[in-house]
Formats: structure tokens, C-alpha cells, sequence
């Protein structure tokens, strides 16, 4: 990760053009939601159905795919259909460390 951090940081200026700068903001504004924030909470150690994120949240199933259909069209979590069941997990470990980084941010003294 820390090469990765610094090829990154030595050419931020070439990578920040007009369509990163908006792709990035369409994700940050998808985290601004504190429901869709819950969501991937819950995601964070491993998959869960749809049913299951409704029922932590106590709101309704259509409620809660159509939050995920969103976080997934920006590519925050995926998906993986069993029979009738669909399952969902964050994307891969960029959500999660920017999830934790963000925590980490809030509660750094």
C-alpha cells in the first residue's frame, strides 16, 4: 500500500483530471448518507443479504436494495445471487480502509 500511496502522491496532478475529480465526488457524496454509511458498517467484516441489512436497520427491503443498487452502479459494494437470495459485501479493501481511515479521522485526538 505505501508504494501505491507513493506513485500516487508524485503525480497527483495528472491523475486529478475533470472526470476523476467527478467520479470522486459522486462516491463521497454516496458516503454523505448516514443510511447508506449504516450499510456498509454492516458489510465491513463479511457479506449479507438484503434481508438481513433490513432487518438490522429496521426499514424495509426495498428501502435497503435501493440503497445498494446505488453503492453498487459506483462500484462501493457487489453482489452475488444464491437461488432467490442476493448477498452483498463491500467492493474490495479500498472501501474498507477508506471506511476505517475515516473513522480513524473522527476519533484522532
Amino acid at each position: 500500500m505505501q508504494t501505491v500511496t507513493n506513485e500516487l502522491t508524485g503525480s497527483i496532478d495528472d491523475m486529478l483530471t475533470e472526470q476523476v475529480v467527478h467520479a470522486m465526488a459522486e462516491r463521497f457524496k454516496a458516503l454523505a448518507d448516514p443510511t447508506r454509511l449504516m450499510i456498509l458498517t454492516l458489510l465491513f467484516n463479511g457479506e449479507r443479504g438484503v434481508g438481513d441489512i433490513a432487518d438490522h436497520l429496521a426499514v424495509s427491503q426495498s428501502a435497503v436494495s435501493h440503497q445498494l443498487r446505488l453503492l453498487r452502479s459506483l462500484d462501493i459494494v457487489r453482489y452475488r445471487k444464491e437461488g432467490r437470495e442476493v448477498y452483498y459485501d463491500l467492493a474490495d479493501d479500498h472501501v474498507r480502509d477508506i471506511l476505517m481511515r475515516t473513522i480513524e479521522h473522527i476519533l484522532h485526538d
